[in-house]
């Protein structure tokens, strides 16, 4: 198989800058194919600058621990920046990082967001007129904040100079698109197969299983009406409206749910909203209100109540 040529341009320079409480496993799927590709070429390709505010370690949401290269007044020279975040990247207090990274935007550099990255590029201004991504946690919050942001519920984005992922193994992918636009699709799938991941999936392929593997089930009624929960969280649906949309009057409807999912059509549909309810507490800095209006519920306190019925303590112990 062709390898890049050796007479190939300068190394391209890459920063990671890891955000703490970031996932090992999303740091970890963005830059492994990188010092692959630098193996398998048998030179540098690609040189990896880990980049933190501070020199102090980086440590992710386990045990494992990052130690910064570089730091934010260094002359990085870098050809594309990448922020892997996890945990609650929506309450990093990015005061410091805002206006340098607006200023590797103005210098023309290529950034990108992994996990929860992407949120802090979207807070710090630097997403607008762009498509993009994010993990599937993090999109409710997301869109809650910055309705106008073009947010896709797809493995990853590149629209010009910027790139985001939504995290876990989607980086691979992403990387699997970069080193194919530098050194050929040839030389990227060597560098795929040398973690066995033989199937490239493209970037509008799905971040979660479907509906049908989701659900259970494999009831056209049942699905349909699922569907229509789903995009409906905030304003739920009622029982005979659920019923119209899949086709069957609301007891036939309840009956299906029962027999197959061992549940109401109301409970279910309850509990999807208690679930997101839960997301977003894990994921945003919403208030207990604002959580129970962006899940359809008609007060805190009714949220509250319902939530401790579901999960056997209040919302505000989770949190």
């Amino acid at each position: 198989m062709d390898k890049p040529s050796r007479q190939a341009p300068d190394p391209h320079r890459i920063g990671i800058l890891p955000i703490p409480g970031f996932a090992l496993m999303s740091h970890a799927a963005t830059v492994e194919p990188l010092r692959a590709a630098n193996l398998l070429a048998g030179r540098t390709l690609y040189e990896v600058i880990h980049i933190a505010p501070t020199c102090d370690p980086v440590c992710s949401s386990g045990a494992a621990q990052v130690m910064p290269e570089a730091g934010l007044a260094d002359d990085l020279h870098l050809d594309h920046l990448f922020l892997v975040a996890g945990g609650d990247p929506a309450t990093y207090p990015a005061r410091a990082l805002t206006p340098w990274l607006s200023r590797q935007a103005r210098a023309g550099m290529v950034l990108g967001g992994v996990s929860g990255g992407p949120i802090i590029l979207a807070r710090a201004g630097l997403m607008g007129g762009r498509r993009m991504t994010v993990h599937w946690e993090y999109a409710a919050a997301l869109a809650e904040v910055a309705p106008d942001l073009r947010i896709e519920r797809t493995l990853y984005v590149i629209d010009r100079d910027r790139m985001t992922c939504a995290g876990g193994t989607a980086p691979m992918d992403m990387m699997h698109a970069l080193i194919a636009a530098h050194h050929g699709r040839a030389f990227a799938r060597e560098v795929s197969d040398w973690f066995m991941h033989t199937e490239i999936r493209p970037p509008t392929g799905p971040q979660r299983s479907g509906l049908v593997e989701r659900v259970g089930t494999q009831s056209a009624a049942i699905l349909d009406a699922v569907e229509a929960m789903e995009g409906n969280i905030a304003d739920p649906l009622s029982l005979p409206h659920l019923a119209q949309i899949a086709r069957l009057s609301p007891r036939q409807l309840n009956r299906l749910f029962r027999q197959h999912l061992g549940q109401t059509t109301h409970g279910y549909y309850r509990r999807l909203r208690l679930d997101k309810a839960r997301n977003l507490l894990r994921n945003s800095a919403f208030s207990l209100t604002e959580v129970a209006l962006a899940t359809g519920f008609a007060s805190s306190s009714h949220f509250s109540r319902a939530y401790r019925a579901e999960y056997g303590q209040p919302p505000s112990k989770y949190r």
